[in-house]
């Protein structure tokens, strides 16, 4: 079934990244950490479906999506990017999941963490506070952290920001690895949650089988 969402807002969250608000239809059910197949509602673009997960919560009256553009694509991020308010998408019923097993470490390349951040809100609804998790988030540069100040006010979440592509920056520098997850990971003491492209998934879910984190402690994007 196909649901008909109106957008009610976009603004930038960095320089190619954005977030659009859609009004809630009813019987939309989205669990945190879902993701839907969305296409714009204009001629030429129905069939170009592609999936994206919702950043809001299901106790919030609206559907939230934070999406990176590729204008380079020439295809339906960068039209998503020149939605106005009152256009229309359409969203078909929510499949698969990078599923809330609890807290623990949020392992995120890119817009990889755009699951994770529907987790964590939920889990800082649910309790009050996201002491015991920690965000792991790799980056291009400082300018393509997405959400950072909204993770940084998170109440009791660690972030630990990294970049790949600079040498010297206001975060730390270096890709995620079998050195830095040791250092930062303590083996059954939590879940490691992990999301990006698809080779950064597997050389991390190695990189944690490797220092000692069993494999159902890995969270990973499971497929209905």
């Amino acid at each position: 079934m196909s649901h008909a969402l109106t957008l009610q807002s976009i603004e930038p969250v960095t320089h190619d990244v954005f977030k659009l608000r859609f009004d809630k239809p009813g019987g939309l059910a989205i669990k945190p950490g879902q993701a839907v197949d969305m296409a714009i509602d204009k001629d030429e673009w129905r069939e170009e479906k592609r999936p994206f997960t919702p950043t809001s919560l299901p106790s919030d009256g609206y559907l939230e999506f934070t999406i990176k553009s590729y204008p380079e694509h020439d295809g339906v991020t960068e039209q998503i990017a020149k939605l106005q308010p009152g256009d229309k998408v359409l969203v078909d019923e929510p499949w698969g999941a990078i599923n809330d097993e609890g807290k623990g470490w949020f392992i995120a390349g890119g817009a990889g963490v755009t699951p994770m951040i529907a987790i964590l809100r939920k889990l800082l609804e649910d309790d009050g506070t996201l002491e015991g998790c920690e965000l792991i988030f790799s980056n291009s540069t400082e300018a393509d952290i997405i959400r950072r100040e909204d993770f940084e006010q998170m109440k009791g979440l660690t972030t630990y920001f990294t970049v790949t592509d600079q040498t010297t920056a206001d975060v730390h520098t270096g890709k995620i690895d079998k050195t830095l997850l040791n250092e930062r990971i303590e083996p059954g003491k939590g879940k490691c949650y992990v999301c990006g492209p698809d080779g950064m998934i597997d050389d991390i879910v190695l990189a944690l089988k490797e220092i000692g984190v069993s494999e159902d402690d890995i969270v990973i994007e499971q497929f209905d």
